[in-house]
């Protein structure tokens, strides 16, 4: 067995082949695996002077030699991911012919296929006999993939391609070869290759990054002290965090400003403490170690805070699942108990934070820079006179959405999604509640989301929603104007609104007593509602910076105003009407993703589907599917908004240009 750490590149340049053999599993990797891969890739490729980035070990063992063929490996540990690397160079090779230049032949030639081999000989790696047509052709860009797992995974790879602010990709492409680091174990032909796989993969509980950090720790401390230090020190901070002790440990060291992938714990830590040269150095590293052990206790568990206002504010962020921020916020508590902060000034942040994060969410801002952004801004933010207001303003450049988008997909974008966790749905309900100011406030704890329109219509339902019920039901049924805040689920359900409009008028949550003087429940109602709430949104997490745009109804940003262009993915469509948006939108779509199109299709069947007799007045795509295309224009902008949340393309990714009629 030889075992040496190297660069990707000696893997997959040369002539060779990797074969999976039978008893492996056919390809499984799914979006977290792949955005994981990808979000490494492009930190590295965006920080020209960061660490390489490791990214697993890969256990081959060679074949008996073939003169006329090429050098072959049965491929024994590492197929997900080598697997995964082949298919996304192929994107780059695919998004790369429409530029000018060598380098989609480049990655073809020199990293994908064996050149002058013929036949299965002419590909580098030969997956099991499931996976074999989809990856053929993916290989050979000669038919349309069927649909299968590595499809899917090349077309997720080819949308992320399309996104805005990304490196380029001859810089994407050397990362991938260049900077991705594995550890090559090459065995020897007497080896067992089915024996090794199951050793590899057999259920165990392998030493955790904490646990190679621990024993780092105290091989570099004297015997005579390491008792008393392991139980001073290391005993507590193991005991109070438990699972979460890895995790603290990356989140301690980004409270520097610095960025430590999940998988680089052990080894950044590694290379930070090797500058400690004395005993006494490691050993007030670990007393700082397990000092800022204490707050991220209190991050993880609110109710261990002192400070009521704080404690509450920090519930509402774990409920948000903020975990990004805790670098941020570990020195904040820190400096709270050097007595360089006050608690009300955390208590501020704690609010810039959510106002920030809710914003965010509401507008379907990527998630994948957070932890970039909370871990570099408190040097920043510490510059300023008032640390508030510093944060503030550094958080204000970062993809901060100003009034008029926040305002815009509150009342267009679906709030809750069946079958997800709703947490931040039932804050921005609690939060506008709490804003009536009531000096005695209804618990939210026995509170759930209701809809008031509800999720299973009745023949009474579709009566009172008049003939477009459908429409109305597909767009307005999880957006705020149609939810409220409840203990009476259950006798609410799907009754008439009469019936409805008679249990909430006895309720005490004061977002109920709107509904005394509405006397129907229709998508004019709807869409009043939720304009109301969008305007006391904006006074609830108001804009902290100086260009929060004038405020104007969310229904004039359609009404009487007519779309000039659509901008998808940073291609731009000139438009006339707004089916034209429509048609663009959902062929976009279609063509990025067919599995996100199906969903869509399910769940919005009066849109779009493949019987044009279902509309009353269709458009074919060039797909082959039929849109409805006599809808409303605020129908037709609501639809789009929501199309392209469940196709996960962000506000900056779909835009519509409009003029005043």
């Amino acid at each position: 067995m030889h075992a040496s750490a190297t660069k990707l590149q000696l893997i997959i340049e040369g002539t060779k082949q990797y074969i999976v053999p039978m008893f492996q599993r056919t390809y499984t990797w799914e979006s977290r695996e792949w955005d994981a891969l990808w979000d490494d890739i492009i930190e590295t490729a965006s920080e020209p002077g960061a660490r390489d980035h490791f990214i697993g070990s890969i256990v081959t063992i060679p074949t008996h030699a073939v003169p006329e063929g090429v050098t072959k490996y049965i491929l024994i540990d590492g197929q997900q991911r080598l697997t995964t690397v082949y298919i996304l160079l192929a994107a780059i090779r695919d998004a790369a012919r429409s530029i000018p230049g060598t380098l989609a032949d480049e990655i073809d030639h020199v990293l994908l296929t064996n050149q002058y081999k013929t036949g299965t000989d002419s590909l580098k790696l030969y997956p099991t006999q499931g996976d074999r047509k989809s990856f053929v052709a993916i290989m050979g860009c000669t038919t349309q993939p069927e649909q299968s797992q590595i499809a899917r995974a090349y077309k997720h790879f080819d949308r992320k391609l399309r996104s805005k602010d990304l490196p380029s990709l001859d810089v994407i492409k050397r990362t991938i070869v260049e900077r991705l680091e594995v550890v090559s174990v090459v065995l020897d032909h007497d080896d067992n290759p089915h024996l090794i796989f199951e050793s590899l993969n057999a259920k165990g509980q392998p030493l955790s990054q904490a646990d190679l950090i621990r024993n780092y720790f105290f091989m570099r401390i004297d015997v005579s002290n390491q008792e008393h230090l392991y139980q001073t020190y290391w005993l507590p901070m193991q005991d109070a965090l438990a699972g979460n002790l890895t995790e603290y440990i990356r989140h301690f060291m980004m409270k520097d400003g610095t960025s430590v992938r999940q998988g680089d714990v052990y080894s950044a830590l590694k290379q930070r403490a090797d500058g400690k040269h004395t005993q006494e150095e490691v050993v007030d590293y670990l007393r700082t170690l397990a000092e800022f052990a204490k707050y991220y206790v209190t991050l993880l568990r609110p109710s261990e805070e002192s400070c009521v206002m704080i404690q509450k504010r920090m519930e509402r962020l774990n409920r948000i699942e903020v975990t990004t921020a805790y670098p941020l916020l570990l020195n904040l508590l820190h400096d709270r108990a050097q007595g360089r902060h006050t608690s009300h000034e955390v208590a501020d942040i704690l609010d810039v934070l959510e106002n920030y994060l809710i914003r965010r969410y509401v507008c379907n801002v990527p998630t994948n820079q957070l932890n970039k952004i909370f871990s570099a801004i408190y040097a920043q933010a510490s510059q300023h006179h008032s640390i508030v207001d510093g944060i503030k303003e550094a958080l204000r450049t970062r993809n901060y959405p100003r009034n008029a988008e926040f305002r815009d997909r509150l009342v267009s974008s679906k709030l809750y999604r069946a079958g997800v966790e709703n947490g931040k749905p039932k804050i921005i309900l609690e939060q506008l509640e709490t804003s009536f100011g009531h000096k005695e406030s209804v618990p939210s704890d026995n509170l759930t989301i209701e809809h008031v329109m509800p999720q299973t219509l009745t023949d009474w339902w579709k009566h009172h929603l008049g003939p477009d019920w459908e429409v109305a039901y597909e767009t307005l049924l999880d957006t705020l104007g149609n939810l409220t805040l409840t203990a009476y689920n259950s006798p609410l359900s799907n009754a008439p609104f009469s019936h409805k409009k008679q249990i909430l008028g006895q309720s005490h949550v004061e977002l109920n007593s709107y509904f005394a003087s509405v006397p129907n429940w229709d998508e004019a109602a709807i869409r009043r509602r939720a304009a109301e709430l969008a305007e006391r949104a904006l006074s609830v997490w108001p804009y902290f910076g100086l260009d929060a745009e004038a405020p104007t109804s969310s229904d004039q940003a359609v009404t009487g105003r007519a779309p000039k262009a659509v901008t998808i993915l940073g291609q731009r469509y000139e438009v006339e009407t707004w089916r034209e948006v429509e048609q663009h939108t959902l062929e976009t779509i279609a063509l990025l993703d067919e599995d996100r199109m199906v969903e869509i299709i399910s769940k919005y069947p009066k849109f779009v589907g493949k019987d044009p007799t279902a509309f009353r007045q269709s458009r074919q795509l060039a797909s082959g599917l039929f849109i409805e295309v006599n809808l409303s224009a605020d129908a037709i902008y609501r639809f789009c908004i929501q199309a392209t949340e469940v196709a996960g393309l962000t506000s900056d990714e779909w835009q519509v240009d409009l003029v005043n009629n």
